[in-house]
């Protein structure tokens, strides 16, 4: 089966877009998230618009998914491998929304809700929620962060696994084309 995949099935150009900047958005909002307070003072504004693009972003991807199914993996790939890599995508997809609408609830449950301004191009209004549940939204945010990023660390090591130990070309599924 080695390098198989890389000359089958294929994600569309579209499929692969959204892929790649959702997860440069992701990885670099784990990043700002956890290092805010010690080397990255000052960038939560930037981190709650990046939040509020991956949402957007993932809404349109699982749009564009619902009319565009993904390439089959090979019929190689173990049950067990299949399964688990459909649950991980399962369970990032539900990251990926829940993550930002839990910021914005924390952000939204304040004594004095604030609008989140998107780039400093214009202003998303706070959720119509109470203090209680922008605690919950708190809470959760920090603890579903931990999560996403054993979520991506988990897929990332999945991917370098068929690239370089499986030569299995699956990999390339999600790379960009050269024209």
């Amino acid at each position: 089966m080695r390098g198989q995949a890389a000359s089958g099935p294929r994600y569309s150009q579209v499929a692969i877009v959204f892929h790649w900047t959702i997860a440069a958005l992701v990885v670099a909002n784990l990043a700002i998230g956890l290092l805010h307070e010690s080397l990255l003072p000052g960038t939560i504004p930037l981190h709650k618009s990046i939040g509020l693009t991956v949402l957007a972003l993932t809404a349109a991807r699982i749009v564009w998914r619902l009319g565009h199914r993904p390439p089959p993996l090979p019929a190689e790939v173990p049950a067990w491998a299949r399964s688990s890599a459909h649950a991980l995508h399962a369970m990032l997809y539900a990251l990926m929304i829940v993550m930002p609408m839990t910021g914005w609830a924390m952000g939204s449950g304040r004594d004095v809700p604030r609008p989140v301004s998107w780039f400093g191009l214009f202003d998303v209004p706070p959720l119509p929620i109470g203090k209680a549940a922008g605690r919950f939204g708190h809470e959760a945010h920090e603890i579903l962060g931990w999560v996403m990023l054993a979520l991506v660390v988990i897929h990332v090591a999945a991917a370098l696994r068929h690239h370089f130990l499986l030569r299995d070309g699956l990999l390339a599924r999600m790379g960009f084309r050269a024209r």
